[in-house]
């Protein structure tokens, strides 16, 4: 399908041309993650081909789709989310040139030591919330054998094998209810999630294990996963891609601190109880105020990245419908670059998205049309 791009000077949009969007980047291990970027990798790169850059931040990087695409590309790749288990996905997959998780170690995780007492956090405060309780005990035993892996990138890649088994076995792929009878109820089903939801937990962290240790390579250019607020992070970088939390046109904004509290909380067992909210029903971690959640701060969110930034080439991937617009966005990137292009793909509503005609956009932001020629 094609696709339009257009740039923007002087304050005006002007089209340019369409060109075909590339095959789904593969290379990357799927996740069930809200918002990634995985499918659209490719369309990304392509878009910033004819840029010239080497280093790059992903400042939002989330579960890292683009950051590994970047990595793939040959770039020294920062890796950045706020999120502490974000990071330990970009420990594993971008950072991580050579470890592996060998097949005796990762036996060794999914068994109790002999003689080891285990706490059981997960199973007495989680009780009947998101898992079974036999479930709930295995997370307590191989979160806790995780934490005692003295390789960080082996840890990193165990983590994200739970995170990602999590996942596949929650309604939504999400934590932001308490909905686990949506599993177990004895009721005719017309989809075919009850079939992942019921598969072991070992079953799914041996598969995606084995994805995370295909996915390890060594670009040849080092690469690093840091874990921060976007405005704290040190250094100059050719290339900043943005791809902050989404606000729909109804001013709701994605809160992924809430929706997956979860992992964050598995990311730090041992201090775990100290961050939960116990008046919430699902046992979520304390809210964490962000600018990007609420819809009379998000502007100058926007402008102060933007503005920090404003020495680097700015990409940002961002969707149709959003608040600030693509107009005031672009209007406002422009105000720190000479030149903002505009390229919009095909629709591509994310899962129970209702909807369906928005679109992704990406916008790239420069100083030099020689640097971005379509």
């Amino acid at each position: 399908m094609a696709n339009r791009t257009g740039y923007r000077e002087g304050g005006q949009l002007i089209e340019g041309f369409p060109f075909d969007v590339g095959a789904p980047w593969t290379t990357m291990p799927p996740t069930r993650y809200q918002g990634s970027k995985r499918r659209l990798a490719a369309w990304i790169m392509d878009c910033l081909a004819d840029y010239d850059f080497r280093t790059v931040l992903d400042a939002f990087a989330g579960t890292g789709s683009v950051a590994y695409a970047f990595k793939h590309a040959g770039k020294a790749v920062t890796c950045n989310d706020l999120l502490a288990f974000n990071h330990q996905i970009g420990l594993a997959l971008v950072e991580n040139k050579a470890e592996q998780l060998p097949h005796d170690q990762l036996e060794t995780l999914l068994a109790p030591g002999d003689g080891r007492v285990y706490d059981d956090f997960i199973a007495r405060t989680f009780e009947g919330i998101y898992f079974t309780a036999a479930e709930n005990r295995w997370l307590d035993v191989v979160v806790q054998n995780l934490t005692d892996v003295p390789c960080r990138h082996r840890r990193a890649l165990g983590f994200f094998a739970v995170y990602q088994a999590a996942m596949a076995k929650r309604p939504y792929n999400l934590f932001h209810r308490r909905n686990l009878y949506m599993r177990t109820a004895d009721v005719a089903r017309s989809f075919g999630n009850k079939v992942t939801w019921d598969r072991p937990f070992e079953d799914h962290f041996r598969c995606f294990a084995n994805q995370g240790n295909q996915a390890v390579f060594d670009s040849g250019t080092a690469c690093v996963s840091t874990c921060g607020d976007v405005l704290d992070i040190a250094g100059t970088f050719d290339l900043v891609y943005l791809d902050p939390p989404y606000m729909n046109s109804k001013g709701v904004g994605v809160d992924y601190h809430h929706f997956y509290h979860f992992l964050e909380g598995l990311t730090a067992y041992r201090h775990w109880g100290e961050r939960i909210d116990h008046r919430s029903p699902h046992r979520r971690l304390h809210a964490v105020p962000s600018p990007w959640t609420k819809p009379g701060e998000i502007h100058r969110a926007f402008e102060r990245v933007f503005e920090r930034f404003s020495e680097s080439i700015v990409a940002v991937s961002y969707r149709s419908d959003g608040i600030p617009s693509v107009e005031e966005l672009a209007d406002m990137l422009h105000r720190f670059k000479g030149r903002v292009t505009c390229h919009t793909c095909q629709p591509s509503p994310y899962a129970l998205s209702k909807n369906r005609g928005t679109r992704e956009v990406l916008l790239i932001g420069s100083d030099h049309r020689s640097n971005s020629v379509r």
